[in-house]
């Protein structure tokens, strides 16, 4: 079950630079965390129950990096918050959908991440995120 858009996720240049508009925004950053393995550090602020998460490249081959270089800073991904993302990935590949991961793999705070291919959801990369709460 689908239960919620869970954040987006925006990428940008510098971490710091772009806390700083968010804040101005009125929103307070929650965390900062590095994902080693995605190459990525991370600022999740809060609006309402979506968290906002802005994605900063830790290394020139990471694929926020890449990402930017083609089409600059903004939006990179949405995120739905799921029950039982193995479930979703096998239906989601039974409906012909086209997977980048076919089983999930750990993200920011810990989440079951997948994404599934911009072509296969009319240009947007999307991400299942299935957190413990």
């Amino acid at each position: 079950m689908i239960k919620k858009v869970d954040h987006i996720g925006i990428a940008v240049k510098n971490l710091e630079e772009a806390i700083k508009i968010w804040e101005g925004l009125g929103l307070k950053v929650e965390e900062i965390e590095e994902v080693a393995e995605q190459k990525v550090r991370t600022a999740i602020f809060h609006a309402g129950e979506t968290r906002i998460e802005l994605l900063e490249a830790t290394s020139e081959d990471s694929p926020i990096a890449k990402f930017i270089e083609k089409r600059g800073e903004g939006i990179h991904h949405i995120a739905l918050g799921v029950d039982n993302i193995e479930e979703h990935l096998k239906k989601l590949k039974e409906e012909g959908f086209r997977l980048i991961d076919e089983t999930p793999r750990i993200g920011v705070g810990g989440a079951k991440i997948a994404f599934v291919h911009p072509k296969s959801v009319g240009g947007v990369l999307l991400e299942l995120c299935e957190r413990e709460e």
